[in-house]
């Protein structure tokens, strides 16, 4: 038996917030949703394809100290494309790590833009290659790891 990710689900605190963010910086498609105070929700999708759906069920900010979710991370084919992202994430007011683009690791060529969507939940928008132009922020351990 092999498995495949499906979507992942995220609990925001201001729905519409939120859906604002993920189509503006991701592009994503509203495939349904729910109005019903009592149970908001939103599915994004790409193509198509389902891959995110977002619960109005949270209070207060993401706490990384706490066991969950670490990162979410999308890749992109090439480091153009994280450029491109890059600025989309800088209009919306993101918070970024590491002052931009970085590599995964020292001495690596795959890496990208590690951020933060509006509640606080750490993201990752990387290409497989050419993100060698700075140094890793860490030399001993993985950029996406610590941030």
């Amino acid at each position: 038996m092999s498995f495949t990710t499906g979507h992942v689900g995220l609990n925001v605190s201001d729905l519409d917030r939120s859906v604002g963010f993920y189509r503006k910086v991701f592009g994503f498609d509203v495939a349904g949703e729910s109005a019903d105070e009592a149970r908001r929700y939103a599915f994004l999708a790409q193509d198509g394809t389902l891959v995110l759906t977002l619960w109005q069920q949270s209070e207060g900010r993401f706490a990384p100290g706490l066991p969950g979710l670490h990162h979410l991370s999308f890749q992109v084919p090439d480091i153009d494309a994280v450029r491109r992202a890059e600025a989309v994430v800088r209009e919306a007011g993101a918070t970024i790590h590491h002052g931009g683009i970085v590599p995964h690791r020292e001495g690596g060529s795959s890496g990208g833009l590690f951020f933060e969507d509006p509640d606080g939940i750490r993201l990752e928008i990387y290409a497989p290659s050419g993100a060698d132009e700075r140094p890793a922020p860490r030399s001993d351990a993985p950029t996406c790891g610590f941030f």
